[in-house]
Parts: C-alpha cells; structure tokens; sequence
C-alpha cells in the first residue's frame, strides 16, 4: 500500500464504513445515482443468476449443484447486458455485480440502472457494494431494519450514501481493479492447482506404498488376483474370512463415544466432526467397536468409506465391525490406507450390489470374500513410519502454499478496499 500516492486532501464523509473520502469525491444517497428496473421477459430470455464469486450471468454458462431445473415461469424480470444486479438473499455473500449477457431472473434480484444524473460506472459500484458485503457492512444493515434476515432488498440499497469519484476516477479504479485482480486471481488459481498436484502426489505416495512397497527393485511376483496385479514375492494375499472375522458386539447403555465413518477422515469421534446431522435419543443397541476393529459404512464403501477404530466406540448398527483372527496381524495405518487405495476401492464398485451407483452396498460376505494383500507385520511397520514422514514433507509444501494463498486474497481485499473509498489513488 505504501506504492500508492494518497489524494492531496480528504473529508469527513459522515458515512460510517468509509469516515474519511477525497475532498473531489461527492456523496449522494444511491436512490439518485440508481433506478430499480423491471422490464418485460422477451421470448428469447435465458435465466440469469448472480453468484456468490460476483460473477452475474447465465446459469447454463455455469452448471453447479443445487440448483432445480422445475422453474415456474412467471414473475420474471428482464434483465440487460452491463445492468447492476443484487441477489437480495445472497447479497451480505456477496452475490453483487455487473450482467455479462442479457436474460432474465426471479424477483428476488434488484435489477439497478444508472439514472443518468451524475456518472455511474456499473462496475465500480459492484466492487464498492460487493466490499461493503465482504466487510460485514450489509448483513449487519439488513439485521438492524428486519430481525433475524440478511435480505438485502432495493430499498435498503437506495437508502445507502454512496461516494461519487469523478467519471475518469471511476473508469481508472475499474481499470486497476480489474487488472491487478486479474492477476491475483491467475496467481491463486495457479497455487490452487500445485496443491492439487501436491494431494495427487500424497496419494499415489501411499497407494505405491501399500499396494507395492517402499522399494521398487525388490523381486516381484503375479499376485494370482487380476485387479491386484503385480505384487512384491513375499508379500502373501488370503482371503478376508481367514484374517478377520465380524463381531456384532452391542451397546447396553449407549454411553460410549458416538463415532462416524467416512471416505475422507476414516472412524473418528462424532463430536469432532462439524456436522448437523439427526441425533438418537437413545443410543443404546448400537454396535461397540474397540482399539484396531476395521469399520465399513456398508452404504458408502463404494467411495472409500472405511477406517481402523483408534478407540473403543459405538456405530451404526447398518455399519460392518471386523476384528482381525489373529490379534497385530496388521498394523493398522497400513490396514486402513490398503483398504482405502485406489485398487481397492475399484473393487468395492465392481462388487457391490445396488439398483445404482449411488444405491451401491458393500456386505459382510462380500468383504470377507476379498483378497487382502499383506507384508510382514515388521514391514507394514516400516511402510508406515517412512511413508509418513514423506507425507509430513509434502503437507508442510502444502501448508506454505495455502499461507500464500490466503495472503494473495488478502492483497486482493485490501486494494479493492482501499481503492474503492479513495484510500489510494490509482
């Protein structure tokens, strides 16, 4: 920030999110810098819908979930190319800006057109609105007139004192703004990719790891399982039936520790995990698993949901408990990342049963008929502690990125911030 000149002198703007402006710059209430139009829909009119990002434009230009293709279609509006739009639910989200193509939308956004008195540069108020949602500004408004809603409806907005910079002060801000997050944006993107490399890497890491060892120059041998290939010559494969067997060992007080099954954390405690899903009164009867018991979540095995129990727990009684025959036959990161590998998993969707993909079921019989593969316990040991100190590397590379990141979006936020209110002159 200190690169940028100041403006030679500054007001007290009386507004309270902004206190001081350049003595240049006007004030006005936004009523008089804008219009809220409805226009007729034309046959031709796609839907247009303004996203939390501030892009606003047609919803088929961006296919995301949640969104119902069963729209009614009545009470449309028309919406232009360049018109300033606000998403009245979404707006302290910042779902604010400019139309990049001409359609329609539901009455829930504020089409706004410059009124033509003073010289309004669309752009420049859909940065300056979306900083005011970004800084909390908007949903503490919408609070304070309707109690309990962020809508941020037209005439919240008309009522704002808004700055008027100079035509040339608005176009040059647009310009800089544009440009410079432009490039802060390509930069994230960019880090944003290395660190999906980065997790891709992990990954194949530690399927390498599990599926064919640490040492690749070791003899190998035709593990006799097709979907296994490959495999180190002593390393043994046997059927699950022989190495575990499952246990349905039941609650009677439900006390226990509640714990949850997932494809990305694996069996950790309920309470750790941010989730509003339904809790049971009652917990008893649910099934107990202890210390090293393999857990399936038999409905979401078909995307890895699986996980070694670090501790003694209930789980759903749907879910499969599987307790090793011959107790420290695994050690059980291997056990957990074996069965979570890419190979695996394969062959949980070829032999689950279910009318659909998403309907698939991963049965006790069905698992216990399973080829496991598996090295000497010594080894498995081994495989963890050398394959876990890479993954410390390739996290901590991780980390360091994502610092960088937040960093660039905070760069970004400042130098909207500040050039929006005339903090820089640029």
């Amino acid at each position: 920030m200190l690169a940028f000149p100041k403006y030679e002198s500054y007001q007290n703007s009386d507004i309270s999110w902004i206190q001081e402006l350049p003595v240049t710059w006007k004030i006005e209430r936004a009523k008089w810098l804008f219009e809220k139009m409805e226009r007729p829909v034309r046959p031709e009119d796609d839907v247009v819908t303004a996203f939390r990002d501030g892009q606003v434009t047609l919803r088929k230009n961006r296919r995301e979930e949640g969104f119902t293709n069963a729209i009614q279609e009545h009470g449309y509006q028309g919406i232009r190319k360049n018109d300033l739009v606000i998403h009245a639910m979404d707006a302290f989200a910042g779902a604010i800006g400019v139309s990049d193509s001409d359609g329609k939308s539901t009455p829930v956004y504020s089409v706004c057109v410059p009124r033509g008195e003073f010289y309004v540069n669309n752009y420049y108020y859909a940065y300056l609105i979306r900083y005011m949602a970004k800084s909390g500004f908007i949903q503490s408004l919408s609070k304070g007139i309707r109690e309990r809603s962020t809508d941020f409806r037209f005439n919240d907005f008309a009522n704002l004192c808004l700055p008027i910079p100079s035509k040339e002060e608005q176009d040059r801000i647009v310009e800089f703004l544009d440009r410079t997050t432009s490039d802060i944006d390509r930069a994230i993107t960019q880090k944003q990719r290395l660190i999906e490399l980065l997790q891709e890497q992990k990954a194949i890491l530690i399927n390498q790891a599990v599926t064919k060892g640490l040492n690749l120059n070791v003899p190998m041998r035709d593990s006799s399982v097709e979907w296994l290939g490959k495999i180190p010559e002593h390393w043994q494969v046997r059927r699950a039936k022989y190495l575990f067997q499952e246990v349905d060992e039941r609650s009677t007080t439900g006390e226990e520790e509640l714990l949850s099954v997932s494809h990305i954390t694996g069996v950790t405690p309920r309470s750790e995990k941010n989730v509003n899903m339904f809790m049971a009164e009652d917990y008893s009867g649910s099934k107990l698993c202890h210390k090293d018991d393999l857990v399936i979540n038999i409905m979401w095995a078909w995307m890895g949901a699986l996980g070694v129990a670090n501790q003694t727990g209930i789980v759903s009684p749907s879910y499969g408990v599987f307790r090793q025959i011959k107790p420290d036959t695994f050690n059980s990161w291997y056990l957990e990342s074996l069965l979570r590998s890419i190979e695996y998993v394969a062959q949980y969707n070829r032999i689950s049963t279910g009318l659909h993909s998403s309907r698939l079921r991963l049965y006790a019989h069905m698992f216990l008929s399973m080829e496991i593969l598996f090295p000497p316990k010594e080894e498995q040991d081994q495989i963890e502690a050398i394959t876990i100190d890479r993954i410390r590397e390739i996290d901590a590379a991780i980390n360091a990125i994502d610092r960088e990141i937040k960093t660039l979006e905070e760069l970004r936020s400042v130098l909207i911030s500040e050039a929006v209110t005339g903090k820089i002159k640029v």
